[in-house]
Parts: C-alpha cells; sequence; structure tokens
C-alpha cells in the first residue's frame, strides 16, 4: 500500500485550514473571556473581594490534582493545547453562566405561575434540575469541540480528556462559590467542612459525570450518525444519573454519619472503577497504535525496533532519554516531536479505516496522512542532524 502518493497541495490546503479553524478559536476564546469576566463580577459580587479572593486560592488546590490527572492520561496522544484550554474556559465560564440563568429562569417562571408565592424546592434543584442543565450545558461544550477539532477527537480517551477538562472548569468556579458561602455563613470552621467534603473527597466528581459524555462521544464518532447520536444519549444520560446520584445522596440517609457510610459503599467503588476503566482505555491506545505502526512499518516508514519502542511507554521513555544525552540539547525536543507526529499518523490512519477519513472537508485524512508523512521526515533529519557523529 502506498502512503503519499497524494497531490502536494495536501499540505498547503492542510494549512489553509488551520488558519479558518484559528480565526474561530480566536473568535471562540475572546466570546468566552467575556462570559469568564462576567461570571467572576457576579461571583464578586455576590461574595465580596474578600472572600473571593480566599475562595479562588482553595479552588486551585484541587484543580491542580484534578488538571495533573488529565495530563497524565492524555500523554500518550495529546490533544491540542488550545482546545484544552477552550474547554477549561467552557466548563469555567459557560456552563456556570448556563446554569446560572437556567436557575433564575426557572425561579422567575415558578414565581409567575404561583402569583409570586412559591419557589423551587431544594430537592427539585439539587436532583434534577441542577444535574440535567449542568450536564447538558457540559456536554455543548465537548460537541463544540468535537466540531472544530473533529480530526483530533479520535475515540473515547480524546472524549475523557476533553469532557474531564470541562468538568475541571467547572467545579473550579463552583467551587470558589461554595467556599465562598461556606466562608461567609459559618466562617472557618465551615470553610474547612466544605473544603473537605469537595476540594478532598469528592475533587473527581464532577469529571466523572462528565467524562461519561466525553467517552460516549469518543465511541459516538467511531460509528454511523444514529448509532452515534444514541451512544451520546446514553453517556449523557448516565452522567446526568450519576450526578443525581450524588446530589441526592443527602437526601437518601440522614446525618453525616449515614453520608460518610454512603460514601464509602457507593461513590469510593464507582471512583475505583473509573480508574480501571480509564486504565483498560489507555491499553487500547497503546494497542490501537502498535497495529496501525506495523502497517507502516510493512511499507518502509518504520523499522521493528521503532514500532517497539514508539508503542509503549517504557520504549517512549528509552527513546527520550537516549535523545537527551545528544549535544546541544536539540535530541530530546526532536524526539518528542517524533513520537508525537508517529502517534497522530497512527490515529489518523485508524480514521481512514474506520470510514472517518472525509471527516472535515477540508481536511479529509488523506491530507493529514500526507501533511504528518513530511512532518515524519523532517523530524528524522532534525534526530539525524543532533545525532553524535560517534554514535
Amino acid at each position: 500500500m502506498t502512503y503519499i502518493d497524494l497531490p502536494p497541495a495536501s499540505a498547503a490546503a492542510a494549512r489553509r485550514s488551520n488558519t479558518t479553524t484559528l480565526v474561530l478559536a480566536i473568535i471562540g476564546f475572546i466570546v468566552l473571556g467575556f462570559v469568564f469576566l462576567a461570571v467572576s463580577g457576579y461571583l464578586v459580587l455576590g461574595l465580596g473581594p474578600a472572600a473571593f479572593v480566599i475562595s479562588g486560592i482553595l479552588a486551585l488546590l484541587p484543580l491542580a490534582v484534578v488538571v495533573g490527572a488529565i495530563t497524565l492520561i492524555d500523554r500518550w496522544e495529546p490533544e491540542p493545547r488550545p482546545a484544552l484550554w477552550f474547554a477549561f474556559l467552557w466548563g469555567a465560564a459557560a456552563s456556570v453562566a448556563i446554569a446560572l440563568i437556567a436557575d433564575f429562569s426557572v425561579q422567575v417562571i415558578v414565581l409567575v405561575a404561583s402569583d409570586g408565592t412559591a419557589t423551587t424546592s431544594e430537592l427539585w434543584g439539587s436532583v434534577i434540575q441542577a444535574p440535567v442543565v449542568e450536564e447538558s450545558a457540559k456536554a455543548a461544550g465537548i460537541l463544540i469541540l468535537l466540531l472544530f477539532f473533529r480530526r483530533q477527537f479520535d475515540g473515547p480517551v480524546d472524549g475523557l480528556v476533553y469532557g474531564a477538562t470541562v468538568a475541571a472548569g467547572f467545579a473550579f468556579t463552583e467551587n470558589i462559590l461554595y467556599f465562598g458561602q461556606a466562608l461567609i455563613e459559618s466562617g472557618g470552621v465551615g470553610l474547612g467542612f466544605t473544603f473537605l467534603l469537595r476540594g478532598i473527597m469528592s475533587p473527581f466528581a464532577h469529571v466523572m459525570f462528565t467524562a461519561c459524555t466525553g467517552v460516549a462521544l469518543g465511541f459516538a464518532v467511531r460509528g454511523r450518525f444514529w448509532r452515534g447520536a444514541l451512544i451520546f444519549v446514553a453517556g449523557l444520560a448516565l452522567a446526568i444519573g450519576l450526578h443525581a446520584l450524588w446530589n441526592g445522596s443527602t437526601f437518601i440517609v440522614e446525618g453525616i454519619e449515614g453520608f460518610f457510610l454512603l460514601y464509602f459503599v457507593v461513590q469510593v467503588p464507582l471512583f475505583a472503577l473509573a480508574i480501571v476503566f480509564v486504565v483498560l482505555l489507555r491499553r487500547a491506545e497503546t494497542r490501537l497504535t502498535r497495529a496501525r505502526l506495523e502497517e507502516y512499518a510493512a511499507a518502509g516508514w518504520f523499522s521493528e525496533q521503532e514500532v517497539e519502542l514508539l508503542s509503549t511507554g517504557a520504549g517512549r521513555a528509552q527513546a527520550l532519554r537516549f535523545a537527551k544525552g545528544f549535544p546541544g540539547g536539540t535530541g530530546g525536543p526532536a524526539m518528542r516531536s517524533f513520537i508525537r507526529t508517529a502517534t497522530r499518523l497512527a490515529f489518523t490512519r485508524q480514521r481512514m479505516l474506520s470510514g472517518r477519513g472525509s471527516i472535515g472537508r477540508a481536511h479529509p485524512a488523506e491530507q493529514d496522512e500526507a501533511a504528518l508523512l513530511e512532518q515524519l521526515a523532517a523530524d528524522r533529519r532534525a534526530l539525524a542532524i543532533a545525532l553524535p557523529a560517534n554514535r
């Protein structure tokens, strides 16, 4: 099979499409920036500047833990940094704004319908309204990422990373709100207890909910439209259900002892299952990479030794250690680029084999493949230049 028998303009067409995507991304970031400022202003007005700053600093701690975990998951085939920043801002700003607007709208409708004599119940708001509105708002962000970064949206791990990043942004802003309210209402003791519940016991709660939607969308993009739509809806329903279970746990049990019992009996096992599922997804990625690179090796693009190095975490670490020993400090970056290009090439090949080769009209997979093979050749030249003459 020939992999480079393509029009010379393939790479140029890819670059033109990248320019369009960049312009749209800039517009999106500007809009989200204004929304983030509006949400921040709302929090400052509601909590006061001092509580906002204290809560914001505390909210950074669980955020750092969550982002570290997402980065670890995303190491095999890293997603574009602009996409991840968009995901975070969508969660921290747009999703929160949608949730606030929906809550206000529901309250107004109830007041008007009851002539100003009724409000929504706490049970309705926590167990029904919040899970449906918040998970739908976060899911919208993942769908937008699929629309604009669909060539990098290759499967369930990508969906998990995007969903988790959106959720991390949402939890960050929500933590500021809850920490600030606890500080104002109960002082340091209330703030400490709230931080224990949200920052230590459940920093991954929102991540686990929204990851269900992201993973489902990752599986959905590999199939036909209607089958994919059903998978996506099922994933969103699971996210809403888990969210409702978490919020409703305070209504199911009585007292703090009952809550902790439910936490360790239900939530901890669910989190453990989520970890196992993530590990299995990552292993599937490594198997896919090996299978596709072996096809390129059969066509002469890689040696069997290179396939082994590129298809395992230990092999990649060994290659990077070897390259970092090159004089001049250029070996490490060249090897990282070579690994990244080879991985993208494997997933692009998978997209072609799965029937998604024409996804993105200006960017069919054949053009992506041609551009990646050009980059692969450039990476090899960079490594050859950096390689010491005596090795």
